[in-house]
């Protein structure tokens, strides 16, 4: 593969002659060229900036010396990425499909960006990919082509010295990787997790899946597939934004409850919205959008080794499609390392509720605030 980066800092792009991408280029697998873009100017001040056309702060890196730059550099029809905070994002995804490329070329600007003209005319000499690092401004385009560079440079066949180590790391599989854990096995009293010590290769698959899904739903619920949802959704973190909903949701569902529970006081009726916003930053909570709508959200936190499960609710038109249950697991997940047991509470008229949480193996644990039981289980 040939990679060929433009930019006005070339000293910044130094680090690709470190490491395994400066081995590789060694081994003539990469061939790496960084360029600097004032190579290609014609003045004595070596200008590749000027001020923008309708106004405004800042400057836009000029035309003349990118088309002059590009002409000789994007030969052969490469792919031609422009790093830019208004591109797509960058992902795993993208970055396997750059990697099946024999020729890149990466464009770095700087100031307010690069006149645009150069993008349409660089469409002229082979494909073009506007791609972003992610949702935040840096100085410069260099950062983001180091990240794409070696993003992509060590998927290339051979470029890893056991190619194995590139199938179990974060968003391969569309999850984020599991914990992992070196010698010694006792490390400030803190100790390596049991399952990895057994000998069970097939345990510690499991276990190393289980953490691989947990740790997405609880950092990257973005992440999982629409289709683990019944009837399709986006699960995710509850954000200040959707305290409104949530309000009305609880309204909605435990008003029912207290139908099912006459003469309880349930607490849930009883709160504010102040109340509601305090509590998105006392519990982790998790909500599913479906159609721009709030339709289900659960909320838990840790209480000394106990995961405590609160406001599992559903929209009262979905009850019924398996979205409760889903719910419960997803809360669940997202429980930290440190738990040894889940628990919650519900009202004792609730038998709806209580089949529900039996069924996903939770017990009855005696009595809880008047007309509420407690039920729990064990984390396993």
């Amino acid at each position: 593969m040939r990679v060929d980066i433009v930019s006005i800092f070339p000293d910044y792009l130094a680090p690709l002659e470190l490491s395994l991408a400066g081995r590789a280029q060694g081994r003539g697998l990469l061939d790496i060229a960084v360029h600097d873009l004032r190579a290609w100017t014609s003045d004595r001040h070596r200008t590749v900036d000027d001020t923008p056309y309708g106004g405004g702060a800042g400057m836009v890196m000029k035309p003349e010396p990118w088309g002059e730059a590009l002409d000789e550099v994007a030969t052969g029809r490469p792919t031609i990425v422009f790093t830019t905070p208004s591109g797509e994002p960058f992902t795993q995804g993208l970055a396997r499909d750059l990697a099946t490329r024999e020729h890149l070329v990466l464009a770095c600007g700087r100031y307010e960006g690069i006149d645009q003209r150069v993008v349409e005319h660089a469409a002229t000499l082979g494909e073009v990919l506007e791609v972003s690092l992610g949702d935040y401004v840096l100085n410069g385009g260099e950062v983001a082509a180091l990240a794409i560079t070696e993003a992509v440079v060590r998927l290339v066949p051979g470029f890893m010295g056991n190619a194995a180590s590139l199938l179990e790391e974060s968003h391969e599989d569309g999850l984020l990787e599991y914990p992992v854990y070196t010698k010694p096995a006792t490390w400030r009293e803190r100790e390596v997790p049991a399952v990895l010590l057994s000998g069970d290769h097939a345990a510690i698959a499991r276990w190393r899946r289980e953490q691989a899904v947990r740790r997405t739903a609880e950092r990257r619920p973005d992440l999982l597939p629409p289709s683990a949802v019944p009837g399709g959704g986006e699960l995710r973190h509850a954000v200040p934004a959707d305290v409104g909903e949530l309000y009305t949701l609880q309204l909605c569902c435990w008003v029912q409850e207290q139908h099912a529970n006459p003469g309880v006081r349930i607490p849930a009726l009883h709160e504010s919205l102040e109340d509601m916003r305090r509590s998105l930053e006392e519990w982790t909570w998790l909500v599913l959008r479906r159609g721009g709508r709030l339709v289900a959200a659960a909320r838990g936190r840790i209480e000394d080794d106990t995961w405590d499960v609160g406001r599992l609710m559903v929209a009262p038109d979905l009850q019924g499609q398996g979205l409760g249950r889903f719910m419960l697991a997803e809360i669940e997940s997202v429980a930290p390392p440190a738990v040894t047991a889940y628990t919650l509470f519900t009202g004792a008229q609730s038998l709806d509720n209580i089949r529900m949480y039996k069924r996903a193996g939770y017990r009855l644990r005696g009595e809880g605030p008047p007309g509420a039981v407690r039920l729990a289980k064990p984390r396993r």
